[in-house]
């Protein structure tokens, strides 16, 4: 009964990350053309690191390990360096339902490291839900003419390479370290690297942007690169990796929900109809059997954090 209410508590967690998530393209693309891929890639996560820093210095943790430190690089450069940089560098000229689509992939791409990083073996059945899945979204990028791949198009998957490996090894890493501590560390070791870069590419003219700018900025900097992963790590921890990890297939829907309703972009009936093929995927990889190469108890610290 513990672990049921565990898992499902896991599955909220998840769920609110997604929802979050969901919003980084959207305000992306709308911060993008006011202060360019390199602030918004790079300057979020110095912005990000403030809070950290205070939050850390406040709570009097503990520094990591020689050994976490390591996982703490592979979660830094993939959810910290790579995954904003080269998505902010691709929203400069793509649209956020091209984005979307592609980044639906994350799934398979977390759960493939999953097996690699954190021993887990999923079922043949979550496979195929998996697959089903990315079968869709693939279906729907054709059909929205999305069928040659551009520069843009290869940044976003190779976004979504790294930050796959970048989920795997922060969610093993949340079961020891705490989830919140794993991307804040992450960030705090990236943001010393971020610095000049931000300061080069900074200019007088930013100050003038508009406010919802600012917004999406701030919104990027303090929950998509932070307080959302909070959110996801805790979940992949109390959840396990490979099963939270189906949840992002809600992603690419919710981000065309939200480009519609903030940006004006159209929604389709056709969008609708693959999203109920992926929704319906979700629900059953979620409840596939998931086994590990060893069994870890959750420890007290990543539940109470």
């Amino acid at each position: 009964m513990q672990e049921r209410k565990t898992e499902k508590v896991g599955l909220l967690l998840g769920l609110l990350g997604v929802i979050c998530f969901s919003l980084t393209l959207p305000a992306t693309s709308v911060a993008v053309p006011y202060f360019g891929a390199t602030i918004v890639g790079l300057g979020r996560v110095v912005l990000a690191a403030i809070i950290v820093a205070i939050v850390l210095f406040m709570r009097k943790e503990k520094l990591p390990t020689v050994r976490q430190f390591k996982s703490l690089l592979l979660v830094s450069f993939g959810a910290v360096l790579g995954f904003p940089l080269l998505t902010s560098w691709a929203m400069v000229s793509l649209p956020v339902s091209h984005g979307a689509v592609e980044l639906a992939l994350l799934p398979l791409a977390t759960a493939g490291f999953a097996i690699m990083r954190a021993g887990e073996r999923p079922s043949l059945k979550f496979w195929l839900s998996s697959v089903t899945g990315a079968i869709a979204v693939i279906v729907y990028a054709v059909y929205l003419g999305l069928g040659q791949l551009h520069l843009a198009d290869l940044a976003l998957l190779a976004a979504v390479v790294i930050l796959g490996l970048s989920y795997a090894e922060g969610g093993q890493l949340a079961k020891e370290l705490g989830s919140w501590q794993v991307i804040a560390w992450a960030i705090l070791i990236a943001a010393p690297f971020f610095i000049i870069p931000v300061f080069l590419h900074f200019s007088m003219e930013m100050l003038y942007a508009p406010i919802t700018a600012w917004i999406s900025l701030l919104y990027l900097a303090v929950v998509s690169q932070f307080l959302a992963y909070v959110a996801w790590y805790s979940g992949m921890a109390l959840g396990g990796i490979a099963r939270i990890s189906q949840i992002q297939y809600l992603q690419p829907f919710l981000m065309i929900l939200f480009a519609t309703l903030f940006l004006g972009e159209s929604i389709t009936w056709f969008t609708i109809a693959v999203a109920i093929i992926v929704v319906t995927s979700v629900i059953i990889g979620k409840n596939t059997t998931v086994t590990k190469t060893q069994t870890t108890a959750v420890p007290s610290k990543a539940l109470n954090k």
